[in-house]
């Protein structure tokens, strides 16, 4: 089964699967697939994560975050004043080294079966010969349409005569198929080095971006260690920092670990209470003590991991509201998209690819067909001053040349007592992507709900700052929200629901696997039965 953001995507996945590819070929003829029909996220010159399962006691995790550039430093995006500007976000100066091709080209060569050419093929073809826009692609392309409008190559291609692409229509980038081909043809080389690279650095010196051709030549995608996060029997593989994902869930857990959610009702004021109050915890320890590993040394990952933090964390929730700067006291001391696939063997894939936010930092490379990240906006740009998400970090996330930027990714797989693959999920979102997954899981096995319905219940978001609790329409009901508002939480309505993230998730069934992408974005799921 493969599950993805995009209709055409998902097609491309399970006719490698029907044609002899494993769950590998599948994701990675996938992902670039995405970065031609869902260019808001799916892309080439961003960057993700990637956790597999290949059987039974055999899990990984890639590491193909952005870095940032060697000419990159802690106050760049500051100006005279010290304040923040938009440069993290809105021109070339935005963007980190990319990470996709190379991540995706390591996940093959280690395990894909198929020839490399082979999985990149479908992308080119969509490319070469066109593609569907689909619901989602119109959207943001319409809402992105001011942000678009200033590079004249992205206005080229998604803004034809001043006007945004409709739902329906059939597209054509003929310089992303060349540069697809380049790739197919030489693998990651044709990306970071030749004819691409040289595109990719004219561009930046165009427009006084900071990525250079040594940048990209030095490139590397890394294999970490997955963390394991048990919960009520099942096994979570997630990834470890710069994802602060694993560590999030674990906490969670953790404080959790005693507590029958489904006994508290589901949303009810006690759940949400539980949620919220673990959420502001876990989020305050990963926004002040994590980041890049190869940066920061002596995180606390074992401690923060282990059940006696979070009993020590559990004992300071009370029966109302922690004030969240009262909680930082205590630690101290959208764009993005998720795959979800698995084969018949057994071998089970969730990868998240990012840009940042929707369609980045809208600039296409010029004779390249694609657009950049403005993943340099994940940075702590200024200690204490909150990024385009909200999130207030601290200084283990600073800007450094080659430190790849702490990230929300958070690609998961369950597994049951028996180590085989349970379900398999990811989101798009910014820092509420840890919270969807979390509550789809949560709602699959706390509450026994079938992978579509947990998916597709409205949820609820807490980061630790700002401190209030998002909340979806038609997550809470009246007399719950007076309740909770009672106990000293500010509950906030206005985000509309696709703020929430778009988990693309599959689980195991009786008489085979489901899949369901997420209401909030659009997709699909095919697959070949049990």
């Amino acid at each position: 089964m493969v599950v993805s953001e995009s209709e055409q995507a998902t097609a491309v996945g399970k006719d490698i699967l029907a044609h002899g590819g494993n769950a590998i070929d599948a994701v990675v003829a996938t992902a670039f697939a995405l970065a031609v029909t869902h260019p808001s996220a799916g892309n080439i010159a961003g960057g993700g994560f990637a956790v597999v399962h290949i059987k039974p006691g055999t899990d990984a995790a890639l590491d193909f975050r952005e870095t940032a550039p060697a000419a990159a430093s802690p106050d760049m995006y500051l100006d005279a004043a010290g304040k923040p500007t938009r440069q993290s976000l809105e021109d070339h100066r935005a963007s980190g080294t990319p990470g996709t091709v190379a991540g995706l080209f390591a996940l093959h060569a280690k395990y894909g079966k198929k020839k490399w050419a082979e999985v990149v093929a479908p992308a080119i073809a969509l490319a070469r010969d066109g593609f569907t826009i689909e619901r989602t692609t119109a959207e943001g392309i319409a809402h992105d349409a001011d942000q678009l409008a200033k590079s004249p190559a992205s206005a080229a291609i998604w803004l034809p005569g001043g006007k945004p692409l409709a739902a329906g229509a059939t597209l054509q980038i003929p310089d992303l198929a060349a540069t697809l081909q380049r790739i197919a043809d030489k693998g990651a080389d044709g990306f970071y080095q030749g004819a691409t690279a040289k595109l990719i650095v004219d561009e930046m010196k165009a427009g006084g971006g900071l990525i250079t051709a040594a940048d990209l030549a030095g490139y590397k995608a890394v294999w970490r260690t997955p963390l394991a996060v048990d919960y009520r029997g099942y096994k979570l593989i997630a990834m470890p920092p710069p994802s602060s994902s694993g560590i999030v869930f674990a906490m969670s857990a953790n404080m959790l670990r005693a507590i029958d959610l489904a006994k508290l009702g589901w949303h009810s004021a006690a759940h949400v209470h539980q949620l919220t109050e673990t959420w502001r915890r876990a989020f305050a320890a990963r926004n002040e003590l994590l980041g890049d590993p190869g940066y920061v040394t002596g995180m606390p990952i074992d401690r923060l991991m282990s059940t006696q933090y979070a009993d020590e964390l559990d004992a300071t929730i009370g029966p109302s509201a922690t004030p969240s700067k009262q909680v930082a006291q205590l630690i101290e001391g959208v764009h993005t998209t998720n795959l979800s696939v698995v084969d018949g063997g057994g071998v089970a894939v969730a990868l998240t690819t990012t840009i940042n936010t929707g369609f980045g930092n809208g600039v296409t490379v010029t004779g390249g067909g694609f657009v950049m990240n403005n993943e340099m906006d994940d940075f702590t740009v200024k200690p204490g001053s909150p990024n385009v998400y909200g999130l207030v970090q601290g200084g283990a996330n600073k800007i450094e040349p080659g430190k790849r930027m702490l990230s929300s990714m958070s690609p998961t797989i369950a597994l049951d007592g028996k180590g085989a693959v349970y379900a398999v999920a990811g989101a798009g979102g910014g820092p509420r992507i840890v919270t969807a997954v979390w509550q789809s899981l949560s709602n699959l096995i706390d509450f026994h709900l079938s992978i579509e319905a947990a998916v597709a219940a409205p949820r609820i978001h807490h980061q630790h700052l700002p401190d209030k609790v998002f909340v979806e329409a038609d997550a809470l009901d009246q007399p719950t929200a007076e309740a909770l508002t009672g106990l000293g939480y500010a509950l906030d309505w206005s985000n509309p629901a696709f703020a929430f993230g778009g988990v693309t998730a599959l689980a195991r069934t009786p008489t085979g696997w489901a899949g369901t992408a997420d209401r909030h974005r659009g997709g699909a799921a095919a697959g070949d039965g049990p």
